[in-house]
């Protein structure tokens, strides 16, 4: 009897529709955060390794053991064009999974990132490359390849649940987790969310203040505010 999903390689994952997640790639995370109602973020010390850099794809997961990677090199052969992996460890470990030779390996497969819970290096090579990294830590401490961890199975990295065939949204705000079965839902809660904020937007840009676009000033008073001259 299997006491854990540890060694397990899942070769076929469902994904979402790809206009779904091109209509979802538009957006950037705190809309999509917010339009699912403030909910899949990853927690932000998750940052990108290089300034500008930014994802949107379907998940490939891996669940890594600490100080090892050999569980890449399994879940490239699972990659298809347009997917990002995202890497969650048994542990914590900050050590350097992921470097340049592996980003090679997932872009020649059209891997479109990296997330991952862990340490990554070869950071001008991977701008270079531009293979969009976000991770714990930069790291040149090397891993070994000799400990099973597992492919396509759930992971929780940096507090958000992951699942196979999810759709992970990565740029400067941080990280987000939009679950396969919704993501069409998303996006179009994500548009309806744009079009508000840009009618807002041109209220401020002519100078309508806050407090009366969103009907700040009956609540303040009634909360007690007083504005006095002195």
């Amino acid at each position: 009897m299997r006491l854990n999903n540890l060694g397990l390689v899942h070769t076929s994952i469902e994904r979402p529709a790809p206009e779904d997640v091109a209509r979802l790639s538009k957006f950037g995370v705190a809309t999509i955060h917010e339009a699912m109602g403030r909910v899949g973020l990853m927690r932000p010390y998750i940052r990108p390794v290089y300034t500008g850099a930014k994802l949107c794809g379907p998940v490939v997961t891996v669940l890594l053991q600490p100080g090892d990677n050999w569980m890449f090199h399994a879940a490239a052969e699972q990659v298809l064009a347009g997917d990002v992996i995202v890497a969650g460890c048994t542990t914590e470990s900050e050590d350097g999974f992921f470097g340049e030779l592996l980003a090679t390996s997932l872009a020649a497969r059209g891997c479109k990132g990296l997330v991952i819970d862990g340490g990554v290096r070869d950071v001008a090579d991977l701008e270079e490359m531009e293979f969009p990294v976000f991770s714990r830590a930069i790291n040149a401490k090397g891993t070994v390849k000799a400990t099973l961890g597992s492919v396509n199975v759930p992971v929780v990295v940096a507090n958000a649940l992951v699942n196979p065939g999810d759709v992970v949204v990565a740029d400067v705000d941080g990280v987000v987790v939009v679950p396969r079965e919704l993501v069409g839902a998303v996006a179009d809660a994500s548009q309806a969310r744009e079009d508000n904020e840009e009618a807002k937007r041109q209220k401020f840009r002519e100078g309508v203040l806050g407090l009366d676009i969103y009907g700040m000033r009956e609540p303040l008073a009634a909360a007690g505010l007083k504005y006095v001259e002195n």
